[in-house]
């Protein structure tokens, strides 16, 4: 167990660069490899892992986090991790990169030493979940954000990591996208998949906006999902602390360069300075017919958030 945050924090940078190095000099071509039809990246997936993924064993007491990349996730876990800290003194060991699916397959046995409760980040779809997540009935958080502000903030992920390989342009990244040929695959194949779940027992959904239109709000209702009892003080002071601003600086502090990368702008309606027109109809079209009438597409507030 790691015994102080610099030691644990450590680990978890070691990881990030790891996987930074592993993609210098690699062309777009050679970023993604495909397993079971989604391609994921080469840089932090590989084969090896997937297949020791179900060695993974999740405790009731786990809090799993699903999110689409760039969906916001890595705020989500610092509010978490606050949030553990706040109500039971206990911090959250993050020695391990946050999302279940990346890292080495030996991962899975040193998760086992992870005092719980552990936070278990991923970006996977709800057919490539390791079963026990279910068996055990850990709570499962889904967390999603608008699809155009996704996609925008996925293209400026690539072109501003060091040593990740840019697209030449903003149109090129776009068509990719709507053809779920990035990591993790489409969007709205996630986005479909996991709206047939968002009855389920044990499963709660959260909107990226709705985050940051009341974080205090959003802050009690994940609280009490997780079988958190924070006083109403505490909530407001974890809010405070976790102003995506207030996220940002801390990231940098803590994590340095990756800091600015994994915490940009954060800001609702980024997509109105790269999307064209042709663009808005295609994605509008899209939606229509991936999620219009849909639970999940009444909660994505569409034509709050999508309408210029």
């Amino acid at each position: 167990k790691v015994e102080n945050m610099a030691e644990d924090k450590k680990a978890f940078v070691d990881e990030i660069n790891k996987a930074l190095a592993k993609s210098e000099g690699l062309t777009l071509k050679d970023l993604l490899f495909s397993y079971r039809g989604t391609p994921y990246p080469v840089t932090v997936c590989s084969v090896e892992t997937f297949q020791a993924l179900e060695n993974l064993e999740a405790r009731r007491d786990d809090m799993v986090l699903v999110s689409y990349p760039k969906c916001g996730v890595n705020w989500l876990i610092q509010i978490l991790s606050d949030l553990v800290f706040t109500t039971i003194q206990s911090k959250p060991v993050n020695t391990e990169l946050p999302f279940i699916e990346c890292g080495d397959p030996d991962k899975y046995q040193r998760m086992k030493q992870i005092p719980s409760p552990r936070i278990l980040a991923t970006h996977l779809n709800y057919d490539c979940l390791p079963k026990s997540i279910f068996k055990n009935k850990a709570k499962i958080l889904v967390l999603f954000r608008n699809p155009k502000d996704t996609a925008v903030s996925f293209f400026h992920f690539h072109n501003n990591a060091p040593s990740v390989p840019s697209y030449s342009s903003w149109d090129e990244f776009f068509s990719e996208f709507m053809n779920g040929k990035v990591g993790w695959g489409s969007y709205f194949d996630h986005a479909v998949t996991w709206n047939k779940h968002i009855e389920d027992e044990n499963t709660m959904f959260i909107i990226y906006e709705d985050l940051k239109e009341n974080l205090t709000a959003s802050v009690k209702q994940i609280a009490e999902f997780f079988g958190f009892s924070p006083t109403a003080e505490q909530i407001q002071s974890i809010a405070d602390r976790a102003t995506f601003q207030a996220v940002k600086d801390k990231a940098q502090e803590t994590y340095g360069a990756v800091g600015s990368i994994l915490f940009r702008k954060g800001v609702v309606g980024d997509w109105k300075n790269l999307f064209t027109e042709a663009q808005n109809q295609e994605m509008d079209a899209k939606f229509k017919v991936c999620l219009e009438g849909t639970k999940l597409g009444a909660k994505l507030k569409y034509d709050v958030y999508c309408k210029a």
